[in-house]
């Protein structure tokens, strides 16, 4: 997401005028855009190693930890008073 956020900006400033990253007009679309292509590469390389889905499933078991937690204290039977 950090990529997407640059290249908005890179791109911002670019097309606002406010900024010229270089003389030659290629070299500066390239970094302008490069950002975009850094973000397109990271989403490919976690979707395809299993960091987002692993990521996605922590979330779900935490999520479901605290229900379980939620649930057990309204029983009247969390672990604090077990021990």
């Amino acid at each position: 997401m950090a990529f997407v956020l640059v290249g908005v900006v890179f791109l911002a400033l670019r097309l606002g005028g406010w900024v010229k990253f270089s003389d030659s007009d290629w070299v500066a679309w390239l970094i302008v855009l490069a950002p975009f292509g850094l973000a397109w590469a990271w989403w490919t390389f976690s979707d395809a190693s299993g960091l987002t889905k692993k990521r996605e499933m922590d979330a779900l078991d935490a999520k479901k930890e605290a229900r379980r937690q939620k649930a057990l204290e309204a029983l009247g039977r969390s672990d604090k008073q077990r021990r």
